[in-house]
């Protein structure tokens, strides 16, 4: 199926199938041809069957037939021309029907520049039936897998994405408190939105918030992680695009647009979350200098009133 599954030979899918399963006969169409056509139903797939068939019927030498396997795998046209009629006259020599060899050719020509050997296919057969499985079994573990995987191609995540809506997965935005670096999974089985996919969220960004999350815990609130937050690695624009992106909905308690905002009595025009990032930067700074501080002794912090 890998190797039918290209452009020339995929109309022969639907026979393949059937005769595999019986629905269809398995025809020939020289009885000579069974000989190299019965591990695949009577239908042509492998670079490797064209060589031993143009032996067989037209009397090629091992020579031809490997030249015959490499114009057809570097796509030269020019030598398939060339090859052509001595196939057609030893064919007829041998007392084969002239216009059944050109069927013949015809189909092997439709596939000449796609033409696999069984090698490659059953490489890729192996992967397929690998990832066909955890698809199965694992179904948004190995979707979310996927989308981490195309983390910066937005048309394969809208690819992704709607295949998940087609497999019943819920997609979940990202999370401040649920993300991680890649897209993952939950225990519900849904898949949840990577931080690092948001545009202009940095993978070192997205570790330090993951670091602190993992170290004291969720954060209670939108203070409470602007409070947290290590500014050296996360800055205002990063911050903002997850704001945008609807990163801080679970814990801010407001919708989204409320942090580009301003305050009509402020005539600096500065955004709520430009409020939220100076707010935090002057609670790490007071409380480093209360750590420091003779009477501090690093503990005892009375916490900033929000």
């Amino acid at each position: 199926m890998n190797a039918l599954y290209r452009p020339g030979p995929m109309e022969y899918i639907p026979n393949f199938i059937a005769r595999k399963h019986g629905l269809e006969p398995v025809t020939y169409d020289i009885a000579d041809m069974e000989e190299y056509l019965s591990d695949t139903y009577g239908i042509t797939v492998y670079q490797e069957q064209v060589m031993l068939l143009s032996q067989k019927l037209a009397g090629f030498t091992g020579g031809e037939a490997d030249t015959l396997r490499k114009a057809m795998g570097k796509k030269q046209r020019a030598v398939l021309d060339k090859m052509k009629p001595k196939f057609i006259e030893g064919c007829s020599k041998r007392g084969h029907d002239a216009k059944i060899c050109e069927k013949i050719w015809g189909d092997w020509e439709a596939f000449a520049s796609y033409a696999f050997n069984k090698s490659h296919s059953t490489c890729y057969a192996y992967i397929a039936y690998q990832t066909g499985y955890l698809k199965a079994h694992y179904p948004s573990e190995f979707m979310a897998a996927l989308l981490s995987r195309n983390l910066s191609d937005i048309k394969q995540i809208t690819l992704y994405m709607n295949e998940c809506k087609r497999m019943g997965i819920r997609v979940l935005g990202p999370d401040i408190n649920e993300s991680l670096n890649n897209f993952s999974s939950n225990k519900e089985g849904d898949v949840r939105f990577g931080l690092a996919a948001v545009k202009g969220v940095g993978e070192a960004a997205v570790e330090s918030i993951v670091a602190e999350r993992n170290k004291n815990g969720k954060f209670k609130d939108i203070y409470d992680f602007f409070e947290r937050v290590n500014y050296t690695a996360v800055n205002r624009k990063c911050l903002e695009n997850i704001a945008y992106a609807g990163g801080f909905d679970s814990i801010s308690g407001f919708h989204r647009c409320k942090f580009f905002g301003t305050d009509l009595r402020d005539s600096s025009s500065t955004t709520f979350i430009e409020q939220l990032v100076r707010y935090g930067q002057r609670f790490q700074s007071e409380k480093d200098n209360a750590q420091q501080s003779l009477f501090g002794g690093g503990e005892g912090v009375v916490d900033i009133q929000h």
